[in-house]
């Protein structure tokens, strides 16, 4: 390809909307055209990416057992009432209607459609295993979409889902999907961390995201600093830790005026903030909840929705509050009647707390559970932090950011359940079967590459996901020798099937050099007048800082071997 019929062109100035780093680059490096918020035009450079990523992973779903087809966007809204997971996407659908008064939704993720496909195909456990799979547009109405091709509102996918007779064949469904996707990360050159999830709004009781480590990211990972242990902070556990119990001394009033917060509070009564009990009230489903949690810890509301089983969960507002006869920065559990009672599994932990006193001004010293009051729900609903302790080996937790780049669930029967997807196993006995899903953004993975992979100047791609292997960048045009030596080189590296950007645009060196390092192509070869009197060129990788020379002679089989060698890494 040569650079003077590229469509799109390479910009010099940061774009004011872009607020990442893949964002600006891709922008800058013309590889994207915003049309809408969350909308984007792949140009032609970033769409050569994306069908590299988008054949890696066709090729890795092929070999894992799956089946390509094509599903249609458009889905009948009655798919979504009858899975009954048309509240927890809500406003995130796009709907439509049609000229019949008819709505249809615009696909977010293909669940329904492929559990009502299969119901209509399998009958017999001869039928099972099925692991049919397409990479697709899909459609969410993101609240707030950033980051470029980070978060859109459409995007390209990589669905599949596995359809077995029983748990066991599910788990080694789901064990050859994550081996897979495994696959995918290495063979783009991204390493990936496997992390446990929130299932969030696909549901299903077990999940695992793929995440790139990346301190631009916008998910957190907690980790063990020993063992494997690692999950999103959404899912994460810990073991608490917790001050000596000693025996229950009675409830003492004591006054508190004007003080609300924990740490303050911990202060004026010279107290440290585990030894306190803090409310935090939340409506759920319209519901008002009184949630109680040691001093020193923060809610989790990804825990805290799956615990209710709710569809909204929002901090409560002060009128909401005030309705429901609570006094906000004084409350505690006791004598509270009529509204529910969640707390964290870390009140158990220590004795003699501080709570409040249902009055203002006031607190309590030496409430103890389950003597002083008692709660309806007792669990873990603690956000986990870096410092923690592994709740498998006891180490010490440590934490990274991450981005998502790929998220694998076990759905059970509960769709297959709703949509009569039924088989009669080897002794005639009707089942339903056992469904996994298996999500992959390309565009996503593509933007998380370039988080990952990036400095000052520009992208620097890994070479199995580049849009093209070579830059070829010949300094002096009008120079016949060293035109006439461009040109040869790009024919015979083309030839022999390496991919070449040739630049052969009439611009300064400068110029030249950084649309290269912005544009992020691995290999760079420079033909100039300097180079042509030593009868070479220079080769520079993109992510190393010193160039080297290769001479002419034998030039096509010294790059082939390059790229070749580069790209089984």
């Amino acid at each position: 390809m040569r650079f003077s019929r590229l469509l799109g062109r390479t910009l010099k100035e940061v774009p004011a909307e872009a607020d990442c780093a893949s964002h600006q680059y891709l922008v800058r490096a013309g590889m994207i055209q915003q049309l809408a918020a969350g909308v984007y035009s792949y140009m032609p450079m970033g769409w050569r990416v994306l069908k590299k990523i988008e054949q890696i992973i066709r090729e890795e779903m092929d070999k894992a057992g799956g089946q390509e087809l094509m599903m249609p966007s458009l889905q009948p809204l009655e798919l979504w009432e009858k899975s009954g997971r048309l509240p927890s996407f809500d406003k995130t659908l796009f709907v439509v209607t049609d000229r019949k008064e008819h709505k249809l939704a615009i696909g977010p993720t293909h669940e329904e459609v492929i559990t009502d496909l299969v119901s209509r195909t399998v009958q017999s456990y001869r039928d099972l295993p099925q692991m049919p799979y397409q990479i697709q547009n899909k459609f969410r109405d993101e609240p707030r979409p950033r980051g470029g091709l980070l978060r859109v509102r459409e995007f390209f996918m990589k669905d599949l889902y596995s359809f077995d007779i029983d748990e066991a064949g599910l788990n080694e469904s789901y064990a050859r999907m994550v081996q897979a996707y495994k696959n995918v990360y290495t063979r783009c050159g991204l390493p990936a961390v496997m992390v446990e999830a929130d299932s969030g709004a696909i549901g299903g009781k077990a999940s695992h995201e793929f995440m790139l480590l990346t301190e631009s990211g916008e998910d957190e990972i907690i980790y063990c600093s020993k063992c494997e242990y690692a999950a999103n902070t959404e899912k994460a556990t810990s073991i608490k830790s917790g001050a000596a119990t000693t025996e229950p001394l009675p409830v003492a009033e004591v006054s508190t005026p004007g003080i609300t917060a924990i740490d303050a509070l911990a202060v004026f009564l010279g107290v440290r903030p585990d030894q306190t009990l803090k409310a935090v009230f939340y409506t759920a489903d319209g519901e008002i909840v009184f949630v109680m949690i040691r001093g020193d810890l923060e809610v989790n509301e990804t825990k805290l929705k799956n615990l209710l089983k709710c569809t909204d969960l929002h901090m409560g507002t002060e009128a909401e509050v005030k309705g429901a006869g609570l006094v906000a920065g004084y409350a505690s559990p006791m004598s509270i009647k009529g509204i529910k009672v969640v707390a964290d599994d870390s009140i158990k932990l220590g004795s003699n707390f501080v709570a409040g006193a249902n009055k203002p001004d006031t607190h309590l010293r030496n409430v103890n559970y389950p003597r002083d009051f008692q709660v309806d729900i007792l669990a873990d609903i603690a956000i986990t932090r870096a410092g923690d302790t592994c709740p498998r080996c006891n180490h010490k937790l440590l934490s990274r950011k991450g981005i998502e780049v790929g998220h694998v669930f076990k759905l059970g029967t509960f769709l297959s359940e709703r949509f009569g997807a039924y088989f009669l196993d080897k002794d005639g006995v009707t089942k339903p079967i056992v469904m996994g899903t298996y999500g992959i953004g390309l565009g996503r993975l593509l933007a998380a590459a370039i988080e990952q992979n990036h400095d000052e100047k520009g992208i620097i791609w890994p070479l199995p996901i580049a849009p093209y292997h070579v830059y070829l960048c010949p300094l002096k045009m009008e120079d016949k020798h060293v035109s006439k030596t461009a040109e040869k080189i790009y024919t015979d590296l083309t030839e022999a099937g390496i991919e070449v950007f040739f630049d052969d645009r009439d611009e300064s060196p400068g110029v030249k050099f950084n649309d290269a390092d912005l544009i992020g192509i691995p290999l760079r070869i420079v033909v100039s007048q300097r180079t042509l009197q030593n009868n070479s060129v220079e080769i520079k990788w993109r992510k190393e800082k010193q160039a080297g020379t290769l001479p002419l002679d034998g030039l096509t089989e010294a790059i082939t071997k390059l790229v070749n060698i580069s790209g089984t890494c």
